[in-house]
C-alpha cells in the first residue's frame, strides 16, 4: 500500500452529503463492489461545492477526494474533457501535463494499473453530470 495514497484518502473534507444538491450522480463498479455517490452544486456551469460518498476502496476514495478538490470553482466543460483523458492516462500510458492537473499523477500512475477501475470510478460518476 503505497502511503501518500492512504494520506490522499483520509483527508475526508469533500466527503459529505449536500442537502441542496443540483446534480447527483451514483455509479458502481461492477469487478469489485465499489460504489460512489457525487453531490454536486453548480451555478452557470460552474461547480460551486463537491461532495462524495461511497463504499469503496482507498484507491477509489482518494481519487474521489483529488477529484473533489480540483472540480471546485472549475468549469463544467473543462471536467469534462479531464475525465475523457482520465482512461487515456492508463491506456496509453500519458502522463498528465496541464499544471492545474498534475497532483493527479499521485494516482495515475503504471504501478496503479491494476487499481484502474477503482481510481477511474469517480471521474466516471463526475462524467455522468457534466457531460449533460
Amino acid at each position: 500500500m503505497d502511503l501518500e495514497i492512504l494520506k490522499i484518502a483520509t483527508d475526508t473534507n469533500n466527503c459529505k452529503s449536500i442537502k441542496n444538491h443540483t446534480h447527483i450522480s451514483k455509479l458502481k463498479n461492477p469487478l469489485c463492489g465499489d460504489e460512489i455517490q457525487i453531490e454536486l452544486i453548480m451555478e452557470k456551469n460552474k461547480i460551486i461545492d463537491f461532495g462524495y460518498q461511497g463504499k469503496s476502496c482507498i484507491y477509489c476514495n482518494a481519487s474521489a477526494n483529488l477529484l473533489s478538490k480540483i472540480s471546485i470553482n472549475e468549469k463544467k466543460n473543462k471536467l469534462n474533457k479531464l475525465c475523457d483523458d482520465a482512461k487515456s492516462y492508463f491506456d496509453e500510458n500519458s502522463k498528465i501535463t496541464e499544471k492545474k492537473w498534475l497532483f493527479l499523477n499521485k494516482l495515475f500512475k503504471k504501478k496503479n494499473i491494476s487499481r484502474k477501475e477503482c481510481i477511474l470510478l469517480p471521474f466516471k460518476t463526475l462524467k455522468k453530470i457534466v457531460s449533460i
